[in-house]
């Protein structure tokens, strides 16, 4: 991408409130970006509501003995993320 389209990425992103930017103490020519509070409850909230979705569907679409070979799934995926 080139600076100029990322500019303008940026620019709409800080006019609809979703991401504010401050100088670099170390290096003023540059600017920090963050996420602002608006951001990051349009964030959680979308988060929340895949979850519920997939808890919703597991329960309503899984047997107990499928929730249970999913459960042993996921611990065995947590152990290859975490090692």
């Amino acid at each position: 991408m080139r600076p100029q389209s990322m500019s303008a990425v940026v620019a709409s992103l800080q006019e609809a409130d979703l991401v504010s930017g401050a100088s670099d103490p170390s290096d003023g020519r540059q600017t920090l970006m963050s996420l602002t509070p608006k951001c990051l409850k349009r964030l959680q909230e979308g988060r929340a509501a895949r979850q519920d979705w997939l808890t919703t569907t597991i329960s309503q679409k899984l047997s107990a003995q499928e929730q249970e070979k999913l459960q042993g799934a996921l611990e065995l995926l947590t152990r290859l993320v975490e090692e």
